[in-house]
């Protein structure tokens, strides 16, 4: 059965935002959330209104050698309070490098300065995304 699902790049600043299909195991961009914290779950409520996902994928950052740090709780977090607010499932993944691989992807594309630094945050949630369906493999 086909599932939506609406992956997050959580930041301290900017959240970037992915939707997947998991029949299909495909995502793309879908928007850099730039919001005060205390607004960030009522954007993301519409996008839950919107895209009716059915889980949600959070990456979680560590050290490069697998330790944890401090935004590594924060994701965390983030992840149970999207699961309870909204009533799925929210499952981690590594994000070690999604930001790097993110610059490269952008920079085949042709993108370059403001419009590559406003696609980052999201293009790093669909990588997330896609490990994600890896990992299902």
């Amino acid at each position: 059965m086909a599932e939506t699902l609406l992956a997050f790049d959580f930041g301290e600043k900017l959240v970037g935002v992915a939707v997947g299909e998991s029949f299909l195991r495909t995502a793309r961009p879908l928007s850099t959330l730039k919001v005060p914290s205390a607004q960030l779950f009522a954007a993301i409520r519409l996008l839950v209104e919107e895209w009716q996902p059915s889980r949600f994928v959070v990456g979680r950052p560590t050290h490069p050698d697998g330790e944890p740090h401090l935004m590594t709780a924060r994701c965390e977090r983030f992840a149970r309070q999207l699961s309870a607010q909204f009533h799925r499932p929210a499952a981690l993944v590594d994000e070690r490098y999604s930001s790097v691989d993110a610059d490269t992807a952008l920079s085949a594309r042709g993108k370059r300065g403001e419009a590559k630094r406003a696609a980052l945050d999201a293009e790093a949630a669909t990588i997330i995304l896609e490990r994600y369906f890896e990992s299902l493999a």
